[in-house]
C-alpha cells in the first residue's frame, strides 16, 4: 500500500508543509523512481517487483502529481525546487544518496540530482531537456493536447475507452508503443491522474527554457531511449551522449516514451545494470 510523508518546505512566505505519496518495496541498495509529467508512481508498476528483488525501491508521486500535494504557493516547479523537495524526501526516509531512475521529466530530475552529487547513479529513460526548440514545442503541444482531452472527456467515456484495446490506444498511444499491454485499470487511473495533476501547468511552464547542457562527472549515468518514442524523438539520445560523454547510451527496441510497460524485462535490466556501483 502506498504511504504518505509530510515534508517542511521553505517558501518565500516561510516554512510550509506538503505531503508526498510513495510506494516502497524490496530490499537492498535504495533506488528512487521518478515518473514523467502528468503521470504517477504507478507508471513504474510493470517493473517494480522485478527491481524489488535486488533493490529497496521507492517510487514517488512528484509534487503536484498523483496523490502528492502540490507545492505551496510561491514555490516554482523548477529543477532546483523539486530537486530540493526530493532531497528532503529522501532525508525524511533515512535514505542517503540513493540510485535514481527517472522517465521523461523524471529523467531530467534524475540527471539534475546526479549533477548535484545527491545520488549514487542515474538511469534516465527518454529524459527531457535534450530537445531542439522545435522538438520542445512539438512535445509540449502534444502534452497539452493529452491533458486537454483528459480534462474534457466525461468520466464515463474515459472508463469506456479504457476497457477496449482500441480505446486504450486512443488514450495512450502518444506515450506507449504497445498501449494494449496496459491494463484497463492502469489506463483509467493514469488518465485520471493526468486530468487531476495540479502541478501540470506550472511544471510545463517551468520547462519552457530548460536545456540540459552539463556533463555529469563522477556519477555513473545510463541514458536509454525507446526506438518508437513519439514524444521525445530518439535522436535526442545522441545529443544526451554528446552532452554527457561518459554516459552509457542504450536503445530500447520497440519501446515508446514510457517504456516500462512496453518491455518490462528489458527496462528492469537496464535500470538494475545502471544502478550497480
Amino acid at each position: 500500500m502506498p504511504e504518505r510523508i509530510a515534508l517542511t518546505i521553505d517558501t518565500p512566505a516561510g516554512a510550509r508543509t506538503a505531503s508526498l505519496t510513495y510506494e516502497r518495496r524490496g530490499a537492498g541498495e535504495p533506488l528512487l523512481l521518478l515518473h514523467g509529467i502528468g503521470h504517477h508512481w504507478q507508471a513504474w508498476e510493470p517493473v517494480l517487483d522485478i527491481l524489488a528483488t535486488e533493490r529497496d525501491v521507492i517510487a514517488v508521486d512528484l509534487p503536484g502529481f498523483g496523490a502528492s500535494d502540490e507545492l505551496p504557493d510561491g514555490c516554482p516547479y523548477d529543477l532546483s525546487t523539486v530537486g530540493s523537495v526530493l532531497g528532503a524526501f529522501c532525508e525524511a526516509l533515512g535514505v542517503e544518496r540513493p540510485h535514481v531512475a527517472g522517465n521523461s521529466l523524471g529523467g531530467l530530475l534524475a540527471l539534475q540530482l546526479g549533477l548535484e552529487k545527491a545520488v549514487r547513479s542515474v538511469t534516465a529513460l527518454s529524459p527531457a531537456g535534450f530537445w531542439s526548440e522545435g522538438e520542445r514545442r512539438y512535445a509540449f503541444t502534444t502534452l497539452r493536447a493529452m491533458r486537454g482531452a483528459a480534462r474534457s472527456m466525461p468520466l464515463p467515456v474515459i472508463g469506456m475507452l479504457s476497457r477496449t484495446p482500441a480505446g486504450r490506444a486512443v488514450l495512450t498511444s502518444s506515450i506507449y508503443a504497445r498501449p494494449g499491454r496496459r491494463s484497463p485499470e492502469a489506463v483509467h487511473a493514469e488518465t485520471l491522474a493526468l486530468r487531476g495533476a495540479t502541478g501540470f501547468r506550472q511544471t510545463l511552464a517551468a520547462g519552457g527554457n530548460v536545456r540540459f547542457r552539463d556533463d555529469v562527472p563522477d556519477v555513473p549515468v545510463t541514458v536509454a531511449w525507446g526506438t518508437r518514442d513519439r514524444l521525445l524523438l530518439p535522436r535526442q539520445g545522441v545529443r544526451a551522449k554528446h552532452t554527457i560523454p561518459g554516459a552509457r547510451l542504450v536503445r530500447l527496441p520497440g519501446c515508446g516514451h514510457v517504456p516500462m510497460s512496453d518491455d518490462p524485462a528489458l527496462v528492469a535490466r537496464v535500470v538494475l545494470d545502471g544502478s550497480r556501483d
